[in-house]
């Protein structure tokens, strides 16, 4: 038995263990661990010298990879998770040591997590983030689980969310077609004008039309080249069609909103949503 496929297909690391459970020999496993071709982690995981470096230190502390660490790993819509691993320790753990270099969730989980598991389920990043994260930020990884069918509408209203988490349950949508977008709708409720996001205008998507005649456009990192090309023919034939377009970056929106908003505020007093 290949004892280095084995740890391959668990994704590059095992608890040593379930190894022995699925047939493989404690010794051949210590053999590979003093040759280096496997490591041990904590005495009870087992993992391949390339194994992802995250769950390696989930291993090592005793934790769960959760949160926005998890919901970025998962392919979700994270504006920034380059700072501390979030990690999820249960209840009953021995204390984890602090660090730095980790965000320990203590809250209970949602679903419950296999001893085995070292990332998170997504109903409990979910939850994680919403009481971890700013209510934009967070509003924006629940939509993009919606639209990537990471999680379920239905099923997370039959869980006992926290009131945060309900609240998100209750705006969140999966029309946006990215994390910026998810930032526009609770910005500009507020003036009471009419907002269809992922509107079709002539066979083609908009990411906002605002009223029935302006179009609010939000470009993420992507459009550049023929997408650019692609986007300025586009603007046109809204022109032609007698729609007025408002088209911003993610700079934009991220670091310049109060800008953002105004060129809106001063389209809408001018009557370009009006037909």
């Amino acid at each position: 038995m290949d004892i280095l496929m084995m740890v391959k297909k668990h994704g590059g690391i095992v608890p040593s263990a379930r190894l022995v459970r699925e047939g493989a020999k404690a010794h051949l496993i210590a053999r590979l661990v003093a040759e280096g071709e496997l490591r041990r982690i904590r005495r009870r995981w087992i993992a391949a010298p390339w194994c992802d470096q995250q769950m390696v230190a989930a291993a090592r502390t005793g934790t769960v990879l959760t949160c926005i660490t998890q919901a970025k790993r998962a392919g979700l819509w994270v504006k920034d998770a380059s700072g501390p691993l979030h990690v999820a320790a249960p209840s009953h753990a021995g204390r984890v040591a602090p660090s730095s270099a980790l965000v320990i969730h203590w809250h209970e989980p949602l679903v419950a997590r296999h001893p085995d598991l070292l990332a998170d389920h997504a109903e409990n990043v979910l939850a994680g983030v919403a009481i971890c994260q700013p209510f934009e930020t967070a509003l924006a990884i629940w939509e993009s689980a919606f639209r990537k069918k990471r999680a379920d509408r239905l099923v997370l209203s039959r869980l006992p969310l926290n009131g945060r988490a309900r609240e998100l349950l209750r705006v969140a949508r999966p029309f946006s077609d990215s994390g910026l977008e998810s930032y526009i709708v609770p910005r500009l409720a507020w003036m009471g004008v009419r907002m269809v996001a992922q509107a079709w205008i002539d066979g083609h998507r908009v990411d906002f039309l605002i009223g029935e005649r302006l179009v609010l456009q939000v470009d993420g990192g992507h459009h550049v080249g023929q997408q650019r090309q692609a986007d300025n023919v586009q603007d046109a034939a809204l022109l032609i069609r007698g729609y007025h377009v408002i088209r911003v970056g993610y700079d934009q929106v991220v670091n310049d909103w109060p800008a953002v908003q105004d060129l809106i505020m001063r389209a809408i007093g001018q009557g370009l949503h009006v037909a």
